[in-house]
């Protein structure tokens, strides 16, 4: 962690304006290019100027907090490194055309009107080549964290349900599901376990509650419904990404599949 000198918040402060400009509310996407401010009071005044984080001290930090608030801010911060990092590197060129093409507007105020449609051209290219969720997808050995944002991503979709069918669940499919949006029902379809039952009655003691219907007989595959899509699971979603595995979206309906287990 270091203190930010004037010229760098300066500097920090005008990229969020442009941002604010061109119409993007995800400020805190700019503010994370290469550290994360430290929200503390007094680095909201002049008088003090903000501390910041680099990503080397966000990881060491996550090693000292432990509590859930803690934990998840953890890994959305880490997300953001990791994924400014590819967006980056996806768009170097990209941004090599902006920087030409702002040059070229300051150096002649006359080209403004062609100036600023060659820039919306280049930030509908950026939005088309960002990262988006895609119907099938291939995880090798070890991928746990990438497999793990993946499904928590698919959650995060979620406009009106979650329907989970899997043999084999524990509590952090209950964390993983927590991740829907308010009003978003959740269901697992599973075999009965008593301490599972005990970590979902205490979980619902507390949080928006998830149902629990007992699979009347075995089934092989797992399968997870996000509204009115099906995704068949290559593996039980405590373990993605533990061993190779995909995740590959159907073209059954949800409906099929519930008559199925019931």
């Amino acid at each position: 962690m270091f203190q930010l000198t004037k010229e760098e918040w300066h500097h920090l402060q005008s990229q969020i304006a442009n941002a604010k400009y061109w119409g993007n509310q995800d400020t805190d996407f700019l503010t994370s290019q290469n550290v994360i401010l430290k929200n503390k009071a007094r680095g909201q005044h002049r008088k003090y100027l903000p501390f910041v984080f680099t990503q080397a001290g966000v990881a060491m930090l996550s090693g000292l907090l432990h509590s859930k608030i803690a934990v998840e801010a953890n890994i959305r911060i880490m997300r953001a490194f990791v994924g400014m990092q590819r967006f980056l590197g996806a768009n170097a060129q990209i941004y090599q055309r902006l920087e030409r093409v702002e040059l070229q507007q300051l150096d002649n105020k006359q080209w403004m009107q062609a100036t600023e449609n060659q820039i919306e051209i280049i930030l509908n290219k950026i939005e088309e080549s960002s990262p988006k969720l895609l119907p099938e997808q291939i995880f090798q050995t070890g991928c746990v964290w990438d497999a793990w944002a993946y499904i928590s991503d698919l959650v995060r979709s979620a406009k009106s349900r979650i329907v989970l069918i899997d043999n084999f669940v524990d509590d952090r499919v209950l964390s993983m599901l927590d991740k829907r949006s308010e009003g978003v029902t959740a269901t697992i379809h599973s075999r009965y376990c008593e301490p599972f039952q005990t970590d979902l009655k205490k979980h619902n003691e507390q949080y928006p509650a998830i149902e629990f219907v007992q699979l009347p007989h075995k089934n092989h595959d797992r399968f997870l419904i996000i509204d009115d899509k099906v995704y068949l699971m290559g593996a039980s979603l405590k373990d993605m990404g533990a061993g190779l595995c995909a995740v590959t979206e159907l073209q059954t309906s949800p409906e099929t599949i519930l008559a199925f287990v019931r």
